[in-house]
């Protein structure tokens, strides 16, 4: 691929892309719901209520290391001090156990509790390294017609009466388990790889919780909108410098949102998800895991320079002998 291809290939759906998110914000200012509140009312998360707020990790694209960075997240969240359940919402296909390394104390599981085959304090699987925090992991012998909105939303009606965070590992794209762990977010987050069709797809989600979720329907006059922000996975900041992929402020500008974190490209990654250890429980000194640590204390509240961004250095031995 040519220098700068890949940006000047951008700039036609950029043009759409504005638009679209222009739309959306004139959408979002007029629909109500008359559905009952078995989750308490947005608006009383916003004024600071005692419930715990629901956070959706989302994505357009699969494979981008979605949830690679709910593990993380929910962990880094708990390692600060908040009760924090991470819920695995790929109905079918789970994953989310595998990275938090308990595959193997899983029994019952979030369709389990849905159809009240169990109590909900049976499927929870507390970490071993982290008392603060908990997996309800999903099924993989039922299928994602098995949720639904009034069984979802009791379900995380008494997760938030227990914990600070409920992290939903949504899975990718727009299909029943992804609606499902949208609707009744109060944050979200998009992780995007720095290339179009990761972005383009994102972009996608990003119209679908502006327009669908439950605060969407409720409109701003009742509470405020999900609160989106952008987590880049992946990012290479040679390659981006080069122009072989898009850099932090193209995907900004294509999606309309705050950058959360900047995750690094990592060989230790692939090596934390075969052990069943999130990236963030390693040493603060490596990409990944500080990386992580500013993305949560980020979404926490603190400010936080954003590291890993440029190109590390050539030695001159290396320039030399390559």
């Amino acid at each position: 691929m040519m220098m700068g291809t890949v940006r000047q290939c951008y700039r036609p759906y950029l043009r759409l892309a504005k638009q679209r998110q222009q739309l959306l914000r004139r959408q979002c200012l007029s629909t109500t719901t008359d559905h009952p509140f078995v989750l308490s009312h947005p608006s009383t998360v916003d004024k600071g209520s005692e419930r715990g707020r629901v956070v959706c990790v989302t994505s357009g694209k699969g494979g981008v290391g979605k949830t690679t960075a709910a593990a993380s997240f929910s962990m880094g969240l708990a390692k600060r001090g908040r009760k924090t359940c991470v819920v695995d919402f790929d109905i079918g296909l789970r994953n989310l156990d595998i990275h938090l390394g308990c595959e193997r104390r899983v029994i019952f599981d979030f369709v389990n509790v849905l159809m009240e085959e169990c109590q909900l304090h049976q499927a929870l699987l507390k970490d071993k390294r982290e008392p603060n925090l908990s997996l309800l992991a999903a099924s993989q012998t039922r299928d994602k017609d098995s949720l639904t909105v009034d069984g979802v939303e009791k379900i995380l009606a008494d997760l938030t009466a227990e914990f600070d965070y409920v992290v939903l590992d949504s899975p990718a794209g727009i299909e029943s388990g992804a609606r499902h762990a949208m609707y009744f977010c109060d944050d979200a987050v998009l992780v995007v790889n720095p290339e179009l069709s990761s972005c383009r797809d994102a972009d996608k989600m990003v119209g679908f919780i502006a327009s669908k979720s439950r605060r969407a329907e409720l409109g701003q006059k009742e509470c405020l909108p999900v609160q989106q922000s952008l987590l880049i996975n992946r990012y290479d900041p040679a390659r981006a410098e080069a122009e072989e992929s898009l850099a932090i402020s193209d995907m900004e500008e294509l999606l309309g949102l705050p950058v959360v974190g900047v995750i690094p490209e990592s060989r230790e990654v692939l090596t934390c998800t075969n052990t069943g250890s999130p990236a963030i429980l390693l040493e603060d000194e490596v990409p990944v895991s500080g990386a992580f640590r500013d993305t949560v204390a980020r979404f926490s509240g603190d400010e936080r320079d954003l590291r890993f961004i440029r190109p590390e250095p050539v030695s001159f031995f290396r320039r030399i002998f390559g």
